[in-house]
């Protein structure tokens, strides 16, 4: 009897990183010499959902209206609010036509990327990359080119840096700021000049700004992308109300572009899901104007997570603070000669640090480990010193 086999593309990636890692802190012996495990693994919220908003999650899941198929793309009442909360960031004339919501903004990105380009195209991404942008591709057969973003840089993309990784196949480039992995925040000017390139080039800018509501406070305006004539014909942007409503369970995403994308998303979307969770929907379009001030605090109180790391890396031997911002941090190890994979799983299993190995962002990451910091508060995060200082006179 001949086995059937799988798809090829999907076999040969690599498992899920994140469950890898923390099957590591299962590993760790917490004996009371350091203390509990510190999981800075995973970008979820390390603070609960508003008590408002777990009301009306209540309140809508518990309605039969919901319960029901709704509009592909996303209810009228999100819709309408988002565009206008989005309008208000950016000084932007936006409608609801403008806006998909989705399951995630893992979903968004699978939308955006089967929307501008076909199997054997490509899309780039920056090196180091999210690790799910990656997979994703090449599971539909999307070729991947990389733009390099060095350390000395800040792990800021230049347009220099783009048109090197520029042939003929590639469709679009994706950005993701304030970053994953890095942390790095992409200046508004350097986002103009590499926007206005791909628009020369007749590429899409897919900008992943999951963690924008995480920038610090008096950054300013993320960018003057939509007040570009035409924007609608080269940029796609993607959002997650997963971080700043703290709801990463509830699964819900934004895709923000001209109202021809958002038709060819509906296309794809209803070969995916049928149509976006609806109670979230409904919850989420309630909080974007009534959460102002508490997502406010939010950002201040990740601002103080940040400080807190830098403060603890400050002067720590052997170790460097190469990137830091929003939710992460990207760090650079003290061990020559020992890849990110082996640090980041004896660093899990002897002094109950969860974090990402470098490596699982690009082969060229060995020397770095991903700090998901938000996920610790200020007075966790000033815990790693101790232990860090310990493993590394320890190895």
């Amino acid at each position: 009897m001949t086995s059937a086999s799988l798809n090829s593309l999907v076999s040969r990636l690599s498992p899920p990183p994140i469950p890898a890692v923390q099957a590591w802190g299962r590993a760790y012996a917490y004996d009371g010499a350091l203390g509990p495990l510190i999981d800075l693994s995973q970008a979820v919220p390390g603070y609960p959902p508003h008590p408002d908003m777990l009301e009306w999650l209540g309140d809508a899941a518990s309605s039969a209206t919901f319960s029901n198929y709704g509009p592909i793309e996303g209810e009228e009442a999100l819709r309408r609010a988002y565009a206008a909360h989005v309008g208000e960031i950016y000084g932007a004339d936006l409608s609801p036509a403008n806006i998909h919501i989705t399951s995630g903004c893992n979903q968004a990105f699978v939308c955006a990327a089967l929307a501008t380009a076909a199997a054997g195209e490509k899309i780039l991404l920056t090196d180091p990359f999210y690790f799910n942008h990656e997979t994703t591709l090449a599971m539909f057969g999307i070729d991947v080119g990389h733009v390099t973003c060095r350390a000395e840089d800040g792990f800021v993309p230049t347009a220099a840096a783009v048109a090197s990784a520029m042939d003929d196949k590639v469709r679009a480039l994706a950005l993701v700021t304030p970053n994953n992995p890095t942390g790095a925040i992409y200046p508004p000017e350097r986002l103009l000049e590499i926007f206005d390139y791909c628009r020369s080039r007749g590429i899409w800018l897919i900008l992943d700004e999951t963690y924008r509501d995480f920038l610090p406070v008096g950054a300013g305006q993320p960018h003057a992308l939509f007040a570009r004539p035409g924007w609608q014909h080269s940029l796609i942007q993607l959002y997650s109300f997963s971080k700043s409503y703290c709801i990463p369970g509830h699964r819900l995403g934004a895709i923000t572009a001209g109202s021809e994308v958002v038709s060819a998303i509906a296309k794809i979307m209803d070969n995916l899901q049928i149509c976006p969770p609806r109670a979230a929907q409904d919850a989420v379009a309630k909080a974007i104007p009534a959460l102002t001030d508490w997502r406010e605090e939010n950002r201040v109180e990740i601002e103080r997570r940040a400080q807190a790391l830098r403060e603890t890396m400050s002067g720590l031997k052997g170790w460097h603070l190469e990137a830091v911002g929003a939710y992460f941090a990207f760090i650079r190890h003290p061990f020559d000669g020992k890849n990110s994979v082996e640090v980041a799983e004896r660093l899990a299993k002897e002094a109950g640090i969860l974090a990402i190995p470098g490596e699982y962002f690009g082969e060229g990451q060995s020397q770095f480990l991903r700090f998901a910091f938000a996920n610790a508060d200020s007075r966790t995060i000033r815990l790693l010193r101790d232990r860090m200082e310990r493993f590394g006179s320890s190895s």
